[in-house]
């Protein structure tokens, strides 16, 4: 991808590249899980307003906020092990920061992105976020119904 990708070009990558994600829309947000019943857990999801909340100035055509759900080790690596504590500017375009409401559960978030940031960084946070989820997901399918009974 030479041009930086739009939200509708980073959600047809993934649902390209993850043939069992469930895509919802709701308002101004679509939300990509594993489990086309319950739709949750997501394992990311784009949104392109401040619909769902204040912190990063999205009311601009065009622009939007991938958001992704990833492990201990990699949320540590982009924004410390307390980056939650920082001062962020959850505003600031193609940077990784914690999620501006979500960061206490290890989401990563990302706006606009730059054609660079989605091959290098935003591909290899999104794999790594639908692994933990549709592992999971796999696992739970494994157990069978009686599973949590």
């Amino acid at each position: 991808m030479s041009e930086a990708p739009d939200a509708a070009a980073i959600e047809a990558w993934i649902v390209a590249t993850y043939p069992d994600a469930d895509v919802v829309k709701a308002g101004s947000g679509v939300f990509f899980s594993c489990d086309p019943e319950k739709h949750w857990p997501n394992f990311a999801t784009i949104v392109t307003s401040d619909e769902y909340d204040q912190f990063s100035d999205l009311d601009h055509p065009g622009d939007f906020r991938l958001n992704v759900g990833v492990g201990r080790a990699t949320f540590d690596g982009f924004v410390g092990a307390d980056g939650l504590e920082g001062d962020h500017d959850f505003a600031a375009r193609d940077r990784v920061l914690p999620h501006p409401v979500y960061g206490g559960q290890r989401w990563l978030s990302i706006i606009n992105p730059s054609a660079e940031t989605f091959e290098t960084v935003v591909k290899p946070l999104v794999d790594e976020a639908h692994e933990i989820v549709g592992g999971r997901a796999e696992r739970l399918k494994q157990r069978g119904p009686s599973a949590g009974s």
